[in-house]
């Protein structure tokens, strides 16, 4: 491969010896040294670009370091749980520059007491080449399969190389090897290249055992820890085969080959040679009981109502850390900008209290795509919001990953992780705010739908000539029991000067509201109690229709209006259901904020079920 990229070569050096076990490794350690010094004597380099963790690599670190030579050490400060970090470590330590792969790297070279000038974070070089690999025609390349030597010695004993779909080699070129790793429905194994290259194409990986334990990965790898049952393998193929995740540009962007080469033109090789570490000031140990372990990683956490922007940090027992509230822009550039804005200075300060995000979570109003991350369809209080892909910005301004779901499901996530759906197999959370929402859990999990339309709860028709609803329809529950249906009653009343009774005044400015509604029933005004008497009922009739389809366990009901709304929907259950469901408990959400909450435990109970 190196003759093909026609460098010129000035020596061949062999070194090694026997095989590839432990002995073999030391030996071959031992006898590179031997021939280096000879080779380095004649080529007299200006610096040695030394990469990864080999333990060649570690042979040709420390001839060079001994010698006197610059060493440029590339993928430095990673992670993978095996003899290969000490190897690699022991390259950083030996090392005068740096060059890594993603931010975590960088930090852990820091922490490694390197001089923070002389580590740039260029990307994985690899990645130039796989986020510019779009060879169309590939069918050709799929006929060839991957294994290793004694994967193909397994496989001749069982007879599987008689298989059709089954092929094992031992080499494939890299540029076939990025095409079949590109459009594989799978890939498994416990390969670095699982948890590293295959992000750059979404594929599905399956990491098995613990060889690449601290790696950073993407949204595609589901690992497999304890990889000694069928079971668990089979059970993880069947939830990762043929699926399709975004990009991940944890490891490089496409561009750090320019970079590095920039970052070698930068060296001042008049600079003394002697090597300094930059040694921290000892401060206290940091607790690490586990609860302090699990309160720090926390989630960013978007709210998109159709009045306020909101953004906060959510640690993972459900605590609101700090939060952020802007009015929610009316055009769709404005809205997008102010989100960038606001999730930067959240995770900006996220370190100083002491957080580490895991990701971000979006809750908006209307139909989305949560596989892709696209409000397809929004609703009437959210202008210019529609085909709106969220995850691509923001993912690439943060690095982070990005969920995004409807507002209802969100609330349902949340009733699931922090309220009173935890534990529960079947519920239905309705949300009874401005509009009215909802979302369905069926055997834990989240029910979306083939068109992403799933609960719509608030559309549920109860009545065929009821009023008219925002999405156009008549007699839809958010016609009868939303907010804005009752703010409409409520300016009919104001308007026939029905509203106001003893004990109650407004202003000349004051915008009549629902609430003024509410406050005039509680003072006795029989007109506004039979709006909410009707409200009610017509809620009430949309949960039988919902325990009569669905069938749930629980009732959750959410919202500012969920307490005004509870007793009557209980009523109409009462009269109105089969036998079957009429036990069903019907109880009001004890969650403070149940949206941006909801949108964290898309991050939340994404990241903590990754691993079996």
């Amino acid at each position: 491969m190196i003759e093909q990229d026609d460098f010129d070569i000035h020596t061949r050096l062999h070194t090694i010896v026997r095989g590839e076990d432990e002995a073999a490794m030391v030996e071959s350690v031992g006898l590179a040294l031997v021939k280096l010094p000879d080779v380095l004597n004649r080529l007299k380099p200006d610096i040695m670009i030394v990469h990864g963790d080999r333990f060649d690599a570690l042979a040709l670190a420390t001839s060079a370091a001994l010698m006197n030579i610059r060493i440029l050490h590339i993928e430095g400060g990673e992670v993978s749980g095996t003899i290969d970090d000490s190897i690699r470590h022991a390259i950083t330590k030996l090392a005068h520059y740096h060059v890594c792969c993603t931010r975590s790297a960088e930090q852990h070279l820091i922490a490694m007491c390197e001089d923070h000038d002389r580590i740039l974070l260029a990307g994985c070089p690899s990645y130039d080449k796989l986020l510019s690999a779009k060879n169309k025609d590939y069918m050709s390349v799929i006929r060839m399969w991957l294994g290793s030597k004694e994967m193909v010695r397994v496989m001749r004993k069982k007879g599987i190389e008689h298989h059709p779909n089954f092929r094992a080699v031992k080499h494939v070129p890299f540029d076939q090897f990025i095409q079949l790793v590109a459009h594989a429905g799978c890939m498994i194994g416990n390969s670095s290249c699982g948890v590293r290259e295959v992000g750059a194409f979404g594929t599905p990986v399956i990491n098995l055992g613990t060889r690449q334990t601290g790696r950073e990965t993407g949204e595609n790898v589901l690992h497999v820890r304890d990889a000694d049952t069928q079971d668990k393998i089979l059970h993880a193929l069947q939830l990762q085969f043929g699926k399709q995740y975004p990009c991940s540009k944890i490891y490089g962007d496409g561009n750090a080959v320019p970079r590095i080469l920039k970052f070698l033109k930068s060296i001042d090789l008049k600079e003394p040679l002697q090597k300094k570490f930059c040694f921290p000031p000892v401060k206290d140990n940091i607790s690490q009981d586990i609860d302090h372990i699990l309160e720090t990683q926390s989630a960013l956490a978007v709210d998109l109502g159709g009045t306020n922007l909101r953004v906060a940090i959510v640690s993972m027992k459900g605590e609101i850390v700090k939060k952020y509230t802007q009015l929610n822009p009316k055009t769709y550039e404005d809205r997008l900008e102010l989100i960038l804005k606001m999730c930067v200075e959240a995770a900006s300060e996220a370190v100083n209290v002491n957080c580490r995000i895991l990701g971000v979570g979006i809750s908006t109003g209307g139909r989305v795509n949560p596989r892709e991350g696209i409000v397809l369809h929004s609703t009437k209080l959210i202008q210019e919001w529609s085909s709106v892909d969220l995850r691509t910005p923001i993912s690439d301004a943060l690095h982070l990953p990005v969920w995004v779901d409807n507002d209802g499901n969100c609330a349902a996530l949340a009733e699931r992780k922090f309220g009173h759906g935890k534990g529960v197999e079947n519920f239905v959370t309705l949300i009874t705010g401005t509009g009215i929402g909802g979302g369905i859990v069926h055997q834990h999990e989240l029910i979306h739908g083939s068109s992403f339309c799933a609960a719509e709860l608030g559309h549920i028709v109860v009545s065929l000539d009821g009023p008219e609803c925002l999405c156009g329809s008549q007699g839809c529950i958010e016609a009868y029991a939303s907010g804005i249906a009752l703010q409409r009653e409520a300016k009919k009343l104001h308007d026939e000067d029905l509203l106001l009774v003893e004990g109650m005044s407004m202003k000349n400015e004051e915008v009549v509201s629902a609430a003024h509604l509410i406050q005039a029933a509680k003072l006795g005004n029989t007109k506004a109690n039979s709006i909410l008497r009707t409200a009610g009922t017509a809620l009430g009739l949309g949960v039988v229709n919902i325990l009569h389809t669905v069938n749930p366990s629980l009732v959750i009901l959410s919202g500012v209006l969920a307490s005004h709304y509870v007793n009557a929907v209980k009523d109409v259950i009462h009269r109105q259901a089969l036998s079957s469901v009429k036990t069903v408990d019907v109880v009001v959400s004890n969650l403070a904020d149940p949206a941006l909450l909801g949108a964290a435990s898309l991050v939340l109970d994404y990241t903590t079920r990754r691993i079996y």
